[in-house]
């Protein structure tokens, strides 16, 4: 499924937080949105959510408003992690899991076999199998991370859109995380501050700064030492890897 944010343009007690921006997300890729903090990433991911509205702009899904569509048929269709995850909440595992399932039931209908059978695969997936009785506050900030992602992907969505996802995750759990979101089938969108896991893993890379969306493109086509001195403020050198991708190597004087 394609999504496009259509000249959105965003506010807060009249600050700019978006500026006229236009962003492409092809289906089945995995576009990553960088920048440095306050550039609008995460403004940008909740407008793309319907967790915003913008004062200007639209979004689109397959060329059709998202402002047209059923909440239910939202819900089947775009899943999204946000950067801070609930941690008081009185469920178990199991039942947080669970409610990724809701869209694809009947209005009131209980779980079904095949609904537990799907949230114990995810969280085998999730590098977490048997802990489906815990209990969600139990976690730690990590183990939450890896479920909340495991739900995501559970409700099956054609988009999923992911704030920062790699807070809590130690490099292993990161790298298995990319690994996972590239052979979801879905189109995808995240916010990221590593620059490196970006350019090893993302199909295109949308560079925002101040609101603006300054490059999208390839990895190659983004992550150049001018663009990344120009919106970062530090010195990079850029090689190219045998995949070709780039490979960063960030100037600490």
């Amino acid at each position: 499924m394609s999504l496009r944010a259509n000249k959105i343009t965003a506010r807060v007690r009249g600050k700019l937080l978006l500026d006229d921006v236009t962003l492409d997300a092809p289906p089945g890729q995995l576009t990553g949105l960088l920048g440095p903090n306050g550039s609008g990433k995460s403004t940008l991911l909740r407008v793309l959510a319907g967790l915003r509205r913008p004062d200007h702009g639209s979004v689109l899904l397959d060329g059709v408003d998202r402002a047209t569509l059923s909440r239910r048929t939202l819900a089947r269709r775009i899943a999204i992690v946000t950067q801070h995850v609930p941690a008081d909440v009185d469920m178990s595992v199991l039942e947080v899991l669970l409610l990724a399932r809701i869209p694809h039931r009947p209005a009131l209908a209980a779980a079904g076999t095949d609904d537990h059978r799907r949230a114990e695969a995810a969280l085998a997936g999730a590098g977490l199998p048997g802990i489906g009785q815990r209990r969600w506050a139990r976690l730690s900030g990590g183990e939450r991370q890896r479920v909340d992602i495991a739900r995501a992907l559970l409700q099956e969505p054609d988009v999923l859109l992911l704030d920062e996802p790699t807070n809590h995750l130690d490099i292993r759990h990161r790298l298995a995380l990319f690994h996972r979101l590239r052979g979801a089938g879905a189109t995808v969108v995240a916010a990221l501050h590593d620059l490196d896991l970006a350019a090893a893993f993302c199909d295109r890379i949308a560079l925002l700064h101040e609101g603006r969306l300054i490059a999208c493109g390839t990895p190659a086509e983004v992550l150049t030492p001018a663009l990344i001195r120009r919106v970062y403020q530090v010195e990079a050198e850029v090689d190219v890897g045998a995949d070709g991708r780039p490979l960063l190597r960030i100037r600490t004087r």
